[in-house]
């Protein structure tokens, strides 16, 4: 495929001897499923939860409830491309060549537009909060469609070369091959790298500067409400730093390992890259089902709508109601 799941880093010729890497790829046919599977669980319940509270409970004339049922969608749609990729850690691709085109298209759209309206949440609260009094800060629903619109648009713009330049591939091993779902030429492999690192460095400037901001504005009040408030940007954004940074380090070092640039030349760098790329992709993957719970669920409305839902279900599902509906319908039965 690409940067993501590149299985093809598995079998490397250097220029003295074979890199072998077979307990690499045990390594990730064991783990990786399982991680992704547990990850694509906890991301449909919790982005789901999302969006039945935001349509059920909430204004979706709020320029903020806007912004995360987007956010929702986006991770639900970064989410279905895991299934297939924890599936090609076991088997390898055995799909056609033209899903492999869609589903990793709609797995960097769903990335990117993450990572985007992450952001322009971000600048939005930086808006509201640094300068509450200018008329952007205000919030206005054409506003937030327009926006929307536009971060999907980048989003699709940005995962166009998956769509345009993946194709299967030969992976070849040391006494088999298998197929691959990867870029086809180096140049757009290397065009991948970099447009990951960019938005990557370009939104977590843009937070970072935001957030400092904010901080700078409310670690004045001593209110326990603003207490609450600075602990919880100060957690977001150590969530995003440690689920982003060791990852996009990774990549931009395998990079330059795929480039045979030294030190990164040799197979025990090779591998301990290798490993480390599996270890922080999971890190980093995960945060797609961590996101509902630091942008959604940490509001005190969010959780009294929760905790609603929860009420509901459980006197739906109640034992001693149950046995009630159970006993009536055998006294019902027994009357015919």
């Amino acid at each position: 495929m690409n940067t993501f799941f590149n299985e093809s880093d598995y079998d490397v010729d250097y220029e003295d001897d074979l890199c072998e890497k077979d307990e690499l790829v045990k390594f990730g046919s064991f783990v990786m499923p399982i991680f992704f599977s547990l990850v694509i669980i906890l991301s449909l319940i919790g982005n789901i939860l999302v969006l039945v509270i935001l349509v059920l409970y909430e204004n979706l004339k709020s320029l903020t409830n806007i912004f995360i049922f987007n956010l929702a969608i986006s991770d639900l749609v970064f989410t279905t491309g895991l299934p297939f990729w924890a599936i090609y850690h076991i088997f390898g691709w055995i799909f056609s060549e033209l899903i492999c085109k869609v589903v990793t298209f709609v797995f960097f759209t769903g990335f990117y537009s993450s990572i985007l309206f992450l952001t322009i949440m971000t600048m939005y609260r930086y808006l509201a909060v640094v300068h509450p009094l200018t008329d952007i800060s205000t919030p206005k629903l054409s506003s937030g469609i327009f926006l929307s619109f536009l971060m999907w648009m980048i989003s699709i713009a940005a995962a166009m070369p998956s769509l345009l330049y993946s194709s299967l591939t030969l992976i070849h091993h040391k006494d088999k091959h298998s197929q691959g779902c990867e870029y086809s030429a180096t140049k757009w492999k290397s065009i991948g790298i970099s447009e990951q690192n960019v938005f990557f460095l370009v939104a977590f400037t843009v937070m970072s500067f935001c957030y400092i901001q904010i901080l700078r504005r409310i670690t004045g009040a001593r209110s326990h409400t603003k207490n609450r408030a600075v602990k919880l940007v100060l957690c977001i954004v150590a969530v995003f730093f440690v689920g982003w940074v060791p990852y996009n380090v990774v990549i931009f070092l395998k990079g330059l390992a795929d480039s045979l640039i030294a030190p990164f030349d040799s197979c025990e760098v090779s591998i301990q890259l290798d490993y480390a790329y599996h270890v922080c992709r999971l890190i980093a993957f995960s945060h797609c089902c961590l996101n509902p719970v630091f942008y959604a669920f940490v509001g005190v409305k969010f959780r009294r709508h929760l905790k609603t839902i929860l009420h509901r279900i459980l006197r739906r599902q109640s034992p001693v109601e149950e046995q009630v509906r159970m006993q009536t319908f055998m006294s019902q039965g027994s009357m015919y």
